[in-house]
């Protein structure tokens, strides 16, 4: 959430008129202690990055803790966890970590960098420097591809496929199209999305990968070279020499498996109503259509974790 922007869930508060805020929302919080995850308001400031809890479906005063941002840096993506892609990773000037994960990849990057421009604020070029990345485009010259796809083949370090759905259809051994920009920026291979999509691409173009499913399967028959990977979490890839043809779902399958398999078309952190109880919790939604449902997860779990049906039609 930009400044100007209303808080949802009633968590409109002081920060946000005192015109020093630049960011806020939620994010999962790991612990320093007991490494769980738990969902907090963030507020970031010029200096620090605060966090609150959440009581009543607003957040409690005074701050649960912060984070000083002055020699502070920044990774992101950031792929420690392999069940949670859309994390970022800040280590304080005495080397305190935090890992904070957003509900989305678009999310993710707006925080790294709004973030990022807080921790290099007293140096305007770096600043200034920030913008120009994050909208330039420098492909790196003599790019061995061989290089990169011997790089993502490795036990320890490489990108590792997994069964993924798509439209009703399993398909084995595949993996997103973000999750393979994230490693590309991680293990130093582009500087940022631009190029990462652009070097993906040229995978798909030499042969080195092959799209799976509708979502990418379409955008390699563009005809354009910039448009033919898809940065996303929904659309899937493949090794070309591993590529397994999809798995037809039983006709008898169960209906949560066709709820899932619409495509996404919004998601995000909302603080939730119980039913009975009538507490606060945070989860994080997820709309999808065609067939339209809206789910919504506890986010201090992994990734796959089960899901509720709000509503669908």
């Amino acid at each position: 959430m930009r400044r100007g922007d209303s808080a949802p869930g009633g968590l409109a508060g002081g920060d946000m008129e005192d015109g020093g805020v630049l960011k806020e929302g939620f994010l999962v919080k790991r612990g320093h202690i007991v490494h769980n995850w738990k969902a907090r308001w963030f507020v970031l400031r010029q200096n620090t990055l605060l966090y609150y809890k959440l009581e009543g479906g607003r957040k409690v005063n005074p701050p649960k803790g912060q984070i000083l941002l002055d020699g502070c840096t920044i990774t992101c993506p950031c792929l420690e966890y392999e069940n949670r892609p859309h994390l970022i990773k800040l280590k304080t000037r005495t080397s305190t970590e935090y890992f904070l994960e957003a509900c989305s990849r678009e999310d993710r990057d707006a925080w790294a960098f709004e973030i990022t421009g807080a921790i290099h604020a007293g140096q305007p070029g770096k600043v200034q420097q920030l913008h120009i990345q994050r909208n330039s485009f420098k492909l790196t010259p003599h790019i061995s591809l061989h290089g990169i796809v011997d790089k993502m083949h490795d036990s320890g370090s490489g990108i590792r496929p997994s069964p993924n759905l798509e439209q009703g259809s399993t398909y084995k051994k595949t993996f997103n199209g973000s999750s393979l920009v994230d490693w590309l920026i991680s293990n130093s291979f582009a500087a940022n999305r631009l190029e990462a999509v652009t070097l993906a691409s040229m995978l798909l173009e030499e042969n080195f990968l092959k799209p799976v499913g509708a979502r990418s399967s379409g955008a390699v028959r563009s005809g354009d070279l910039a448009e033919q990977f898809l940065d996303d979490s929904t659309a899937l890839y493949t090794f070309a020499e591993s590529y397994k043809t999809k798995i037809s779902l039983r006709e008898d399958i169960n209906l949560s498996t066709m709820e899932l398999s619409g495509t996404v078309i919004k998601q995000g952190y909302l603080a939730k109503q119980g039913h009975k109880r009538k507490n606060w919790k945070v989860r994080r939604f997820v709309l999808r259509k065609e067939p339209a449902f809206l789910h919504y997860y506890d986010p201090s779990k992994a990734l796959k974790g089960t899901s509720r049906e709000i509503s669908s039609k």
